[in-house]
């Protein structure tokens, strides 16, 4: 038998499953399908041992699971039981023509609709099978797992960039000395592709950058809590096309890391960025439910419903 050399040891290992991942950081041995413990006898090649411990470092992917969700503003229903399962680690769009509940129904998602004084619901938001609205748990938890960015940019304007990424660690009471905090910046800020761009300005005013660089800073803020679910409400509607595309481009690859959850009009988009889709719809006078979900593939080129046809051909919305 010839010796595999360590650099092509990690181009042949299959990928760890999130399960194997749990097993690893528990300290037990993991085996690749089909090998007996006794065919890995001997000392663990240097590569396999390296990528079991990167794997087993990355955060386990979360799924994010809304059931029988109605909402109210007041007397007015606004959501009438809309159930939705995100699965972990994929973008999950979420379309459909203005009023018909699609940002109540993801700012539901973290907890922000109770903010409203006479906003009110039922239902359950579980992630990872435990409700976040479950009395027992605290709005801080709910809001550092689940992240939110917004339609328009919303750095602390006079605050630094520096600063600005690290505002989330204050809110939630993290503590960190300077060496990780230094850490922390960069790697955010480098997840959501604005670290070549700002390096060298670190404690320039947050509010000085463009439009785009500010959503990718809001972006970059949300990722230092080290979110489970990043929330996402029409992130490029204010933005350029080529800031829209680096935002693209931005979630494409944060979803290896986190659960993206996006409202959008752009058909376009929610075609490049997302795996699954689910089209919202209120017709009048009724509240917004989901007509159709599925994998966006399936949503844009074969529909079930008419109504989803319609929409996303431009017939209406």
């Amino acid at each position: 038998m010839t010796d595999t050399p360590a650099d092509d040891m990690t181009t042949v290992l299959p990928p760890l499953s999130r399960r194997d991942q749990r097993k690893i950081m528990k300290g037990a041995a993991v085996f690749p399908p089909g090998a007996a413990p006794d065919a890995l006898a001997g000392p663990i090649p240097q590569a396999s041992f390296e990528q079991a411990i990167v794997q087993a470092e990355r955060p386990l992917l979360a799924e994010l699971d809304a059931r029988n969700i109605s909402a109210w503003f007041g007397d007015h229903q606004v959501l009438d039981r809309v159930s939705l399962t995100m699965p972990a680690g994929v973008v999950t769009s979420l379309i459909g023509p203005s009023g018909c509940g699609k940002s109540t129904f993801l700012r539901i998602l973290n907890r922000m609709h109770e903010l409203i004084p006479s906003a009110s619901l039922a239902g359950e938001v579980l992630i990872d099978g435990e409700d976040i609205y479950d009395p027992s748990r605290r709005l801080v938890e709910a809001r550092k797992a689940i992240g939110m960015v917004f339609q328009k940019p919303n750095p602390f304007p006079a605050m630094s960039i520096y600063d600005n990424v690290l505002a989330g660690l204050k809110l939630t009471g993290t503590k960190a000395d300077r060496d990780r905090k230094d850490h922390l910046v960069e790697t955010c800020l480098t997840k959501a592709g604005l670290w070549k761009e700002v390096r060298d300005r670190l404690r320039a005013p947050g509010g000085g950058l463009s439009g785009g660089q500010q959503q990718r800073l809001c972006i970059a803020r949300s990722l230092a809590v080290k979110p489970k679910v990043l929330l996402m409400d029409e992130p490029c509607s204010a933005l350029d096309p080529t800031s829209t595309r680096v935002i693209e481009e931005t979630m494409l690859e944060l979803v290896d890391d986190v659960t993206i959850v996006i409202v959008t009009h752009n058909m376009q988009q929610a075609q490049r960025v997302s795996t699954q889709c689910a089209f919202f719809l209120a017709s009048q006078g009724q509240p917004g439910a989901i007509v159709e979900h599925g994998s966006t593939e399936a949503m844009f080129s074969s529909p079930i419903d008419s109504r989803t046809f319609d929409y996303v051909n431009g017939v209406f919305g």
